[in-house]
């Protein structure tokens, strides 16, 4: 069945892409002859006629009719001066001869930019005048085009060349004024040097930034929502390999922290809207060029990134309407600069270790281990009273002792000897192994008596090698903007099998046709290989994987006396432990993506000010995912034998017509009208093949499917199709950059919701006030200050089925059914189908509706700027699967319940903390609180009962067996407590609920139904009722601090530090109940950790092997996760162009950089804080040149 919500409106697929194919040959034809054409300043036509006009009211015009900018110095050129211009389609050439004909004046063009320049008199050059030569760039080692370089007091002046370079003739000890629009003004004294390097820095003030706000662009002081910029280049220095990275620090996100090869990290942005978790529900949407991106964040290149904006509350997000719920991160990709083509190759070399992960115990730590293991089952009280070892049986005391470590029994060898039955001449060392549970046979048995040891670790960690390599090429002309590169990533992770390759290509295309009309093209193309099979990693100490290396025993075999890898580590006979190398002898893994994610776009300039942008995003991805396991592989089931073949091809595409209109009368009232309608279509198609018992061979590997034998083979397939469109529009307010207003409205359908509920409509609206603007706040120490409002309601439509609200079909049980034949024999073998979800045709989306109070300064002279933002939002009819009754024959539905909320502070510092000619130190901080709530779940009341059994009121369900409870948070931890360890005075009390000494004492909260004994002792009963709540999972608390400190221009050192604060998190490792899978009684390793014994009476953790009390057997403890990570420090250093320039090279920077230094936590120990186990440390090294 068809689930499309639309068919017929949309253009025919096959057509569309044809013109797009068309149009894409056009752009590289036209790119081709672009710079063959004849300049623009030749052929660009104006028209300027007055009689009496002024010099600035003509460069005015010209810079209406065409895409120049004129940069001059208004010391220099008197723009009052009236002129006579009748100029009737001329070149633009021809006016500014004219302009300036028989002036000092003259002009210079550079791509888009006429320089304005005026000719030195020779009398205002004194005799010791000499020729200075410099450039001018920014902090980031730009060349600045067109900034002004003047003589301070006199007329003498120029301005920068293409390559930010200038010649003057200067008095000896003149001072040198160097302006330019955006940035702080300098001035520099001349002195003996020919050569100046100046370095102008941003000026916050006048800087008029732009962001990307959604089908469209905004400056950064018009804004009226909560949106913060991210710029790459602050942060290239580290190394990033993935987007994540260039997220980590800003306020209100949170990145998960990733340590697999291809890295990346989950992503989310003020707190979790929903209990529904599949796929990305809960994760912010990605736009990439103006276009929702449907990839993977590891398909684009971080070198290709020119900024990201991240947009926050309702009013930013609510133009993407049911899509950004979770707010919106939008990547926008770099272009050209108007010049010659700068070719920019970078590469870096990266060294990957592991930082942080539970050791396991070498052989003495081994063999002391199970001594005390078995120790632990001696315990007692003796005859005197004592709580110590005591004999057992035929086990006396000492018996499981070394015979090293006779002397506290009194006892000598022969008497420890006798302690246990041995063959004649038996050594010590055999006996020992035999009393702590080696078999003879066993590979560790005989291992262990010649000394024969294997360190595991060595074997699943590795020292993992990045590989980082990227160059690119950009440029523009009049006519044509191009930016093209190409990008090889190779990683290996710190587990042997965790590989990733990748190459990723970008080429983007902008070019103007005529005055009216621009097309261009963004291809980003990707082909990755996502590993082989890596080893498994425990993560747990009461978890034993039958496919883990790290904890086998330090006494077992790597390999047989052949020198070949050995099967069975552990014991051959009886084939116990996994080995990995041997495995991969006989298994082939391939998988891989190959994808093309393309933008088109065009735009028309129409009259009154309206633009026209027709942009399309189609979209291809294929998928291969490919592995055999040889039928030579010893004792392997004939099941799993055999080859495994999938490949899935997904193609999507949408489109959006987009029409602006932009106009300012009378100098203050500034409109922005913005109108869009917007469909989309995704389709994913997958077949998969098991092909099992291959004959006569299976020597070709995954080649060879055909000879598979059928009965035992199956096969599979999945196939998905959906669809969405919109309509919206935006209106934008100014009035005199003092009072702002933006509002937005959004109708949205998706065929993935309910017949009854398919469209939705989502409005917004915030206000801004610039009260640094008014006339009455007269503050000096005051730059900017804005205070902002918004409320807004967004949408959620990210599912990990698109069929949800629709029945479902399925393979009845069993899969086969009874029937008669014709003969009237019975036969088993019919397959059938049977509806195993109900439909629901009220599904519907989720709903989130918010509001935001912020406030944006900068103050002493912009040394300190920053915004403060307080938010919250609610979310309801979540999707959700509520429980349905037996009779009806399923047990649940999705359906649209419930309401969480979500509130939070939010706030970002930046400051100048020293800024000297040589010495300059910024930072900025960031903090984030968020706090969630869940309001309703099912709408199910129960009775409220107090201790007597009284009925005393109702109340709303909890859902205990998802952890969701009524006013709690999403995760909150709700387990019964810990309260320490029983010690060996408190061993009656234990005994009274079937514990002793050693084991957990758990707190005992509902006494009502303890039970009373005849003595009149109370026997605790743990059920629910006692388990309390105890904090929750996700950390409330996040903050950042990084620092930056430039020295002599031309070092740069960089460091950051951030921190999760507030979270708990459960473990049972503290009971040391190492024998699950009878792991210690099959002399498996296993990890390092503190236990209590008589005389190690520790109160934080408990004896091998303890129990909690009946009822709750194995309580969890609850530990504080906060942390604060010294995560990146980094070095860099460019050098003089003064050396590099002999070599044709413009820049040469080198770095370096470590990443997780060092982590501080004062009560997690079972690994790494943030992931709960394995971190690594990274050690990068780059170089990058500019040609």
């Amino acid at each position: 069945m068809k689930n499309i919500l639309y068919q017929e409106s949309i253009v025919e697929i096959k057509h569309l892409f044809r013109m797009m194919r068309n149009t894409l040959l056009a752009l590289f034809v036209f790119a081709g002859t672009a710079f063959a054409t004849e300049s623009y300043s030749q052929t660009m036509k104006v028209t300027v006629v007055a009689d009496n006009m002024s010099t600035g009211k003509v460069i005015s015009e010209i810079e209406k009719q065409t895409d120049y900018l004129f940069v001059y110095n208004v010391n220099e050129v008197n723009l009052k001066r009236n002129v006579k211009v009748n100029a009737q389609n001329k070149s633009v050439a021809e006016v500014l001869n004219k302009v300036f004909e028989g002036t000092d004046i003259y002009y210079a063009m550079e791509g888009k930019n006429i320089m304005l320049m005026s000719k030195a008199k020779d009398g205002e050059v004194a005799q010791q005048a000499n020729k200075v030569t410099g450039i001018v760039k920014d902090t980031n080692g730009e060349p600045i085009i067109g900034a002004n370089v003047t003589v301070k007091g006199q007329s003498i002046g120029t301005i920068t060349d293409i390559d930010g370079r200038f010649v003057l003739d200067a008095p000896k000890n003149a001072v040198l004024q160097i302006t330019y629009i955006g940035y702080v003004s300098q001035e520099v004294k001349v002195g003996s040097q020919k050569e100046l390097n100046i370095i102008l820095k941003e000026d916050t003030k006048t800087l008029d930034e732009v962001v990307v706000i959604g089908y469209g662009s905004m400056r950064k002081k018009d804004l009226t929502g909560a949106v913060v910029q991210i710029n790459p280049n602050k942060v290239a220095d580290t190394h990033p390999t993935n987007v994540q990275e260039l997220l980590r620090g800003t306020a209100g996100l949170q990145i998960g922290y990733d340590t697999s090869a291809k890295g990346g990290g989950s992503i989310q942005l003020r707190g979790q809207n929903s209990v529904y978790t599949d796929g990305d529900h809960n994760a912010p949407l990605i736009v990439l060029d103006g276009m929702v991106f449907y990839g993977e964040l590891s398909e684009i290149n971080p070198n290709d990134i020119s900024q990201i904006d991240v947009l926050k509350d309702a009013s930013s997000t609510a133009i993407y309407g049911a899509k950004a719920a979770c707010g919106v991160i939008i990547i926008t990709t770099k272009k050209g600069k108007v010049g010659k083509p700068v070719i920019n190759i970078s590469t870096s070399l990266g060294l990957d270790t592991k930082s942080d992960f539970r050791s396991v115990y070498d052989a003495m730590g081994y063999m002391k281990f199970r001594e005390d293991w078995y120790k632990t089952t001696t315990l007692g009280f003796d005859e005197k009273g004592n709580y110590s070892y005591y004999a057992i049986g035929d086990k006396g005391v000492g018996y499981y002792d070394s015979p090293d470590n006779l002397l506290q029994y009194g006892m000598n060898i022969d008497q420890w000897k006798a302690l246990s039955t041995s063959s004649d001449g038996e050594s010590l060392q055999s006996i020992y192994a035999r009393r702590l549970g080696l078999d003879e046979s066993s590979n560790v048995y005989n291992n262990y008596l010649l000394g024969k040891t294997v360190n595991w670790e060595d074997q699943v960690f590795r020292t993992g090698i990045r590989q980082d390599y990227n160059a690119n090429i950009s440029g523009a002309s009049d006519r044509i903007n191009y930016y093209i590169s190409f990008g090889y990533l190779k990683n290996q992770g710190v587990l042997y099998g965790d590989d990733y390759k990748s190459f990723r290509s970008n080429l983007k295309v902008n070019g103007k046709v005529t005055d009216w009309l621009e097309i261009g093209a963004n291809i980003n193309f990707q082909d990755r290989s996502d590993g082989t099979q890596s080893i498994n990693l425990e993560t747990e100490q009461n978890m034993l994987s039958t496919t883990t290396m790290l904890r086998l025993s330090p006494y077992a075999s790597l390999y047989d006396e052949d020198g070949s890898y050995i099967q069975y580590p552990m014991d051959s006979d009886i084939k116990r432990g996994y080995n990995y190398w041997f495995s991969n002898q006989y298994n082939d893994l391939e998988k891989g993506y190959t994808i093309f994610n393309t933008v088109f776009n065009s735009r028309i300039k129409l009259p009154f000010n309206i633009t026209y942008d027709f942009n399309i995003a189609p979209r291809y991805q294929f998928f291969y995912d490919r592995y055999f396991m040889s039928a030579d592989y010893p004792d392997s089931n004939v099941r799993d034998r055999g080859v495994n073949r999938g490949w899935a091809k997904r193609f999507d595409w949408s489109l959006n017509n987009t029409i602006t209109w932009d106009y300012t009368f009378k100098d203050v009232h500034h409109f922005m009208v913005t109108l869009v309608q917007e469909a989309e279509e995704r389709r994913y198609w997958s077949d998969n093949i098991k092909a099992r018992n291959i004959q006569p061979s299976d020597a070709l590997g995954f080649h060879n499917t055909q000879n598979a034998t059928l009965e035992d083979s199956s096969f599979g397939t999945d196939d998905t199709h959906e669809t969405a469109c919109a309509l919206l529009g935006r209106l934008f307010y100014s009035y005199d950059n003092r009072y702002l207003f933006t509002g937005s409205v959004r109708r949205d359908g998706y065929s993935a919701f309910g017949s009854s509920n398919p469209y939705a409509t989502f409005p917004s609206f915030s206000v801004a006030w610039n009260f640094s603007n008014e006339k009455f706040v007269n503050l000096p120490w005051l730059n900017t200050g804005k205070l902002r409002f918004s409320w807004g309601k967004n949408g959620n439509r990210s599912l990990a089925n698109s069929y949800l609200s629709l029945a479902n079909l399925g393979a009845g049980l069993g899969a086969t059914m009874n029937y008669l034949n014709p003969d009237g024999s019975v036969a088993t073998d019919m397959k059938y189908l049977m509806m195993d979800r109900l439909a629901n045709p009220g599904l519907q989306w989720e709903k989130t509706e918010s509001f935001n109070i912020g406030l944006d300064f900068a103050v002493l002279d912009n040394r300190l700027s920053g915004s403060i933002d307080y938010y919250f939002k609610k979310t309801h009819d979540m999707i959700m699967s509520q429980r349905l009754p037996n009779f009806s024959g399923f047990s649940s539905i999705y359906t649209n319940l419930g309401e969480i909320q979500n509130t939070g502070v939010e706030l970002s510092f930046s400051s100048v903390n020293i800024d000297r000619p040589n010495f300059r130190w910024t930072s900025t901080l960031n903090f984030s609180f968020n706090a969630n709530k869940i309001n309703h779940l099912y709408y199910e009341y129960e009775d409220v009962i107090d201790n007597t059994g009284n009925v005393i009121g109702k109340k709303e369900m909890d859902d205990k067996t998802n952890g969701w409870f009524i006013g709690k948070a999403i995760d909150e931890i709700w387990d019964f407590k810990v309260e320490g360890i029983w010690q060996v005075d408190e061993a009656e009390k234990a005994s009274l609920v079937g514990q002793r000494p050693g084991d957990p004492k758990v707190s005992n909260i509902y006494t009502a139904d303890d039970i009373i004994n005849e003595d009149g002792t109370r026997t605790p009963v743990y059920n629910d009722r006692d388990k309390v709540f105890q904090g929750k999972k996700t950390p409330p608390i996040y903050w950042n601090l990084r620092n930056n400190f430039t020295i002599w221009k031309n070092l740069d050192i960089y460091f950051s530090l951030y921190s999760y604060m507030g979270h708990k998190s459960k473990s049972v490792n503290y009971l040391n109940q190492l024998n699950q899978a009878s792991s210690v009684t099959y002399a498996f390793n296993n990890f390092k950790g503190g236990y209590w014994l008589p005389e190690n009476p520790t109160n934080k953790y408990a004896r091998l092997d303890a129990l909690g009390p009946s009822g709750a057997t194995a309580p969890a403890k609850v530990y504080n996760r906060s942390f604060i990570r010294l995560d990146n420090i980094s070095l860099g250093y460019t050098l003089p162009q003064k050396w590099t320039r002999k070599f044709l090279i413009d820049r040469i920077r080198v770095t370096a950089s470590i990443r997780n230094i060092a982590v501080f936590t004062n009560d997690w120990e079972y690994g790494d804080p943030e992931t709960g186990g394995l971190a690594t440390r990274t050690y990068n090294f780059g170089l990058n040149f500019t040609l």
